[in-house]
C-alpha cells in the first residue's frame, strides 16, 4: 500500500446516483432480469453509460441473490475459533447461528482456510472472495481483518460482523453486545449499595469492545457523581503492587474489573495484604465467568446463543432482499449476581 489509501470500489448506488435512478432499477438493468424489458430504453442506457464511467463490476454473489439464490450461508473466522470444549467462548454463538439457520431452513458452511504464509485467515485469495460460495456470511473473531470488511463492502457482497468493528470509510453491519449499557448499569448497582469510591482495573487492550466498556463506566460514574482516583480510569493498564498497596489503604470500597484475570490478580494482592472480597472490598467484572467452587465473580454475561440466532436473522433479511440497507443491532448483556459485591465497608 505504501501509505497511499486505496480507491474505494464504485458500488451499485454509486452507479444509480451518477444515471439518477433507483438502486433496484440498476440491479435490474446489470443482472438481467426479467423486469428489466419494463425499463425504457434511455433510462437502461444511462445505467450502462454509468456503469462504464465508474467501472463498476458487480459482485456474482449480490447479482445473483434475488433470483438464484442457493439458501448456504457461510460461517468465517478471523482465527481458530472452532470450539474445543462447551466451554469455549465461540460455542454458544456457532450453537445459535447453526440452530437458526436450521429453523428457517437454510444450511451452513464454514470457511476457515488461512490462504496466507503468516497463519492469518483471510476471505480474498488471489484476488478473489472465497465466500462468494455463500449468499451471504456471518463473520466472527477477534482479530479481524478490518482491509478485508472494508473491501467487502465495498465490493457489496452481504455479510454480518458478530462484534462491533468501526472501519473508515464503510459502514460495517454488527451485531454488538451493549457492553456500555452493561458497564453503566454495574457501577449503578454498586452506587445503589452504597459505594461511592470506586477503582477500575484496564486491560492493555484498544479494541471496540473495550472502548464500550470504559466508555459506560466512566459516563456512569461521572453522571452519578462518584469518585475514581485509580490508573486504570486515567487510561493506564495492569494491576501493579504500588496501586495495590495504595488501594489496599485508602478509601475505595468498590473496584471494577475488565476481565477475570484482572479480577484473580487482585484477589490474590489483597490476600496477600490481608483483605477478603467482599468484606473488604467489592468487585465486578465486565466479561462473564464460570462458576468457580466457593467463589463466583458478579459480572455481566453476553447472550452468545441469541446473538448467533439474532445475525442470522439480520443476514437472511438482507439475503432475501439486498436492497435493504445494512443496519447493526445492539444486544442487551446480562447481569450475574455472583458472591463479589457486598456493602461498603467503613472507611480506615
Amino acid at each position: 500500500m505504501n501509505g497511499v489509501p486505496r480507491k474505494s470500489a464504485p458500488k451499485q448506488s454509486d452507479v444509480a446516483r451518477l444515471a439518477g435512478v433507483s438502486q433496484s432499477a440498476v440491479s435490474r438493468v446489470i443482472s438481467g432480469d426479467v423486469d428489466a424489458g419494463r425499463i425504457p430504453p434511455e433510462t437502461r442506457q444511462r445505467v450502462l453509460d454509468a456503469v462504464k464511467e465508474l467501472g463498476y463490476v458487480p459482485n456474482a454473489a449480490a447479482r445473483n441473490l434475488r433470483n438464484k439464490r442457493n439458501r448456504l450461508l457461510g460461517v468465517h473466522t478471523f482465527e481458530a475459533v472452532f470450539p474445543h470444549a462447551r466451554d469455549d467462548f465461540y460455542f454458544e454463538f456457532l450453537l445459535g447461528i447453526e440452530e437458526r439457520a436450521e429453523e428457517i431452513g437454510y444450511d451452513l458452511v464454514l470457511f476457515t482456510s488461512t490462504g496466507a504464509s503468516d497463519g492469518r485467515r483471510r476471505i480474498y485469495r488471489d484476488g478473489t472472495n472465497r465466500l462468494n460460495l455463500a449468499d451471504g456470511s456471518v463473520l466472527l473473531g477477534v482479530a479481524t481483518d478490518r482491509e478485508e470488511l472494508a473491501r467487502l463492502w465495498h465490493d457489496g457482497y452481504l455479510f454480518v460482523h458478530i462484534g462491533r468493528r468501526e472501519v473508515a470509510g464503510a459502514e460495517i453491519p454488527c451485531i454488538v453486545p451493549d457492553y456500555e449499557s452493561a458497564a453503566a448499569r454495574i457501577v449503578e448497582s454498586l452506587a445503589a449499595r452504597g459505594h461511592r469510591r470506586l477503582a477500575y482495573l484496564r486491560e492493555g487492550i484498544e479494541q471496540e469492545s473495550y472502548d464500550d466498556r470504559r466508555t459506560g463506566y466512566r459516563r456512569a460514574v461521572e453522571r452519578l457523581g462518584l469518585v475514581d482516583r485509580s490508573p486504570g480510569f486515567g487510561g493506564e493498564p495492569w494491576l501493579s503492587e504500588a496501586w495495590l498497596d495504595e488501594l489496599a489503604g485508602g478509601p475505595e470500597t468498590a473496584v471494577v474489573a475488565e476481565s477475570i484475570r484482572l479480577a484473580e490478580g487482585l484477589r490474590a494482592g489483597l490476600a496477600a495484604r490481608g483483605l477478603s472480597i467482599p468484606a473488604d472490598m467489592s468487585v465486578a467484572v465486565l466479561e462473564g465467568s464460570g462458576d468457580e467452587p466457593g467463589h463466583r465473580w458478579d459480572c455481566l454475561v453476553i447472550p452468545r446463543k441469541e446473538i448467533g440466532r439474532i445475525a442470522i436473522d439480520a443476514l437472511v433479511a438482507r439475503v432475501e432482499n439486498p436492497d435493504r440497507p445494512p443496519v447493526s443491532e445492539l444486544v442487551e448483556c446480562d447481569l450475574v449476581a455472583g458472591e463479589t459485591i457486598a456493602g461498603p465497608r467503613e472507611t480506615r
